[in-house]
């Protein structure tokens, strides 16, 4: 599995799922993401859906009927209904992530400490690549 680690500074995080969803999708891949928070689920959608009329991003809530055909899934928990290999944890809360072949952790600087120690637990784990990004100049840039 490849566990990717993302600070997030300077855009929100919706952007930043957006971001990724387009690639995920552009791979040809589903996608389940994960916010504990309905609230914040809904500003992931709307975000999603109003891409734009020709790159729209469409998405659903894992309660919903019709929940497996969704290409991009928003959930409480890491159950992928939509059968997606990867996944984005929204909200900066390490779960489980097993049976996905890429997980985003997307954190804010304040969530940092929790996220270090999510990455020191995969140490030693042969079946786990590691990598961290951070946003500097309107960029992401891979630092580890």
């Amino acid at each position: 599995m490849k566990l990717d680690f993302w600070q997030v500074s300077r855009d929100p995080v919706e952007k930043v799922v957006a971001l990724i969803a387009r690639r995920v999708q552009g791979e040809g891949e589903r996608l389940l993401v994960v916010a504990a928070d309905p609230a914040k689920r809904a500003v992931i959608a709307r975000e999603l859906w109003q891409a734009g009329p020709e790159s729209f991003l469409a998405n659903g809530e894992a309660e919903a009927a019709g929940a497996e055909r969704q290409p991009i899934l928003l959930s409480a928990d890491c159950d992928p209904a939509n059968g997606a290999s990867h996944l984005i944890i929204a909200d900066g809360q390490f779960r489980e992530t097993e049976g996905f072949a890429r997980v985003f952790l997307l954190f804010t600087p304040d969530a940092a400490p929790a996220a270090r120690a999510a990455w020191r637990a995969q140490d030693g784990r042969s079946d786990v690549t590691r990598a961290y990004f951070e946003q500097q100049d309107g960029r992401w840039v891979k630092k580890g």
